[in-house]
């Protein structure tokens, strides 16, 4: 879902922080009131946003009183860009790049953890010799870019396993697949939820091997909001996580429905192996929900370990954690 930040928007996202409009922060009108409320999605439909399409089709945005529009904001636009601009009032974005946005002078708030496991991993052949990130010494590992998610996942694992001089990370944009059964790369870097998934039913076995022992110090995917708005909207996005908790509950009791729903936005489901390949994978992201009552929750000692390891490399200036979140669940 949902991983890019491209620098360099943060002046036109500081000029524009402050506009007003359906989702600016002039307004106080309430979502929940039937104001509307534009929520983006990164890149193309995808049944990993299927809590959204179920919400809006099972009618659970409208049961809270919210008039919502999902919108995919597509590949080529910045991550956090439409937000800035007041077109998005709320983005599904990593935690991890909210802060990065932040610390570029982009006032985003995470007021809802989504993911509650970090879903990136080590993907492997499955006959490969690597079992843990300290076989890496002297790998290719593949990487989508150096941004995002996967890249700082990795950069974590390497660090702790004192490797950051010693692997070879490679650029090898979202071919995986290919780059694994090609032997360009030894490794890859990617999501437990889809490349896996996908790699491994396009005919090439897999492993996945845990990045971090412990877990990665870094929050996974989330809503984010400017801050004004998070302060101004409060019930509003409570109620937006409401929504969700029923369509997550949902999803888990009605996999196969759930396919059915997201199939009008992703009309390709409507071919078997699509299909079959989107159930997977939506099996695959139920388990990084946890409970659906957890949904939304926030973890304040992973939002401290994660500001402090972004501050080595990443961030263009500190960022207090407890700045950076806000759980509506308490």
């Amino acid at each position: 879902m949902l991983r890019r930040l491209v620098a360099g928007i943060a002046g036109l996202l500081l000029v524009l922080a402050g506009c007003s409009g359906e989702n600016g922060t002039a307004s106080s009108a309430s979502a929940s009131d039937g104001t509307p409320l534009t929520i983006g999605l990164t890149y193309v439909p995808d049944i990993q946003f299927s809590p959204f399409y179920v919400a809006e089709q099972k009618g659970y945005f409208a049961d809270e009183g919210l008039n919502v529009t999902l919108r995919h904001h597509g590949a080529q636009e910045s991550l956090l860009g439409a937000l800035g601009s007041g077109e998005e009032g709320v983005v599904v974005a990593g935690g991890d790049e909210m802060m990065v946005g932040r610390s570029q002078n982009i006032n985003v708030v995470d007021w809802g953890t989504l993911y509650q496991t970090y879903p990136v991993s080590l993907i492997v052949p499955k006959d490969s010799s690597i079992i843990s990130v300290a076989d890496l010494a002297g790998k290719t590992v593949g990487v989508p870019g150096t941004y995002g998610e996967t890249y700082y996942a990795l950069k974590a694992a390497l660090t702790e396993a004192g490797l950051n001089d010693k692997v070879n990370v490679q650029t090898i944009g979202y071919t995986q697949q290919a780059a694994l059964t090609t032997k360009k790369v030894d490794a890859v870097v990617g999501f437990i939820n889809s490349d896996a998934v996908s790699i491994e039913r396009a005919g090439t076995p897999v492993r996945t091997i845990e990045l971090v022992q412990g877990g990665v110090p870094l929050v996974g995917a989330g809503l984010g909001s400017l801050e004004p708005n998070v302060k101004t909207h409060r019930d509003t996005y409570a109620a937006v996580l409401r929504a969700l908790r029923h369509a997550v509950e949902f999803m888990t009791s009605h996999p196969e429905e759930t396919v059915k729903i997201t199939q009008r936005y992703v009309p390709s489901l409507a071919e078997a192996d699509n299909a079959a390949q989107a159930r997977a994978v939506l099996d695959a992201t139920l388990r990084l929900y946890g409970n659906a009552d957890q949904l939304g929750a926030q973890n304040a000692d992973t939002w401290a370990q994660q500001a402090s390891f972004l501050e080595g490399e990443f961030l263009e200036k500190p960022v207090a954690a407890q700045d950076a979140f806000v759980d509506l669940t308490k």
